[in-house]
């Protein structure tokens, strides 16, 4: 079965810094994938060239079977490729739900209907006309994650979601990631929250200055002396 994102030997360079020197990961239909690495490490730089935000230099990157590299990042939406991202950013001055009009706007539907469903799906039904500005920390990570499943994607890049949250916060986002699996969508988790990647991933790689270190489940991840090198300098 052809992988639904297939990355091979990917570089990005930024004036004389390698930030990714030929990555090569596939990710199955219906996957929980992680990727984790310290600061620094490549990861938001691997996820920009997935979602276009940068363009890779070298290598190729298809999606469902198709090269994607040559796109722009809008064309990768709409074939199905979704991001939340780190720090959300919310029109302040919109309701929750008006916030999430706009993404479906833009998708070609803007019903009322589906953005209500996303709502419930993140646990914000009850917080529609709450202007974005009185979120709570976590319900800004749900808006968040609402307006990327705007988009109706296949593969839902999850950037930080988590970051900064309590651990029952956590736990609120993890319930929805999972169920948002469940209902057949490829999930790539990004996070510095190493019990949340692990509880989550089905399978994980590590990256460090660039490049792939280790692959694996995430119990071999955990155990693997590169990692544990990369991460607490041992």
């Amino acid at each position: 079965m052809t992988p639904l994102l297939q990355v091979k030997d990917v570089s990005k360079n930024f004036g004389g810094f390698m930030a990714l020197d030929g990555v090569s990961v596939d990710i199955a239909q219906g996957e929980r994938f992680g990727l984790i690495g310290p600061n620094g490490s490549g990861k938001t730089t691997l996820i920009n060239c997935v979602s276009g935000v940068l363009a890779n230099d070298s290598g190729s990157i298809r999606f469902d079977g198709r090269e994607i590299s040559g796109l722009p990042a809008y064309q990768r939406t709409r074939r199905g490729i979704a991001r939340s991202f780190q720090i959300p950013r919310p029109f302040a001055s919109m309701s929750v739900l008006e916030n999430l009009l706009v993404p479906l706007e833009y998708a070609g539907t803007g019903k009322l209907d589906e953005a209500h469903e996303i709502l419930k799906q993140m646990g914000l039904a009850d917080k529609a006309a709450t202007q974005s500005n009185r979120l709570s920390q976590v319900e800004l990570r749900k808006l968040e994650l609402a307006r990327a499943m705007a988009a109706r994607p296949r593969l839902l890049i999850s950037d930080e979601a988590m970051a900064g949250l309590s651990s029952n916060e956590i736990s609120e986002v993890l319930e929805i990631l999972f169920k948002l699996n469940a209902a057949g969508i490829t999930i790539v988790m990004i996070e510095h929250i190493m019990q949340a990647v692990m509880k989550f991933s089905q399978r994980v790689i590590c990256l460090d200055a660039g490049r792939i270190i280790c692959e694996g489940t995430p119990a071999a991840i955990v155990a693997h002396p590169e990692v544990q090198r990369a991460y607490l300098g041992a």
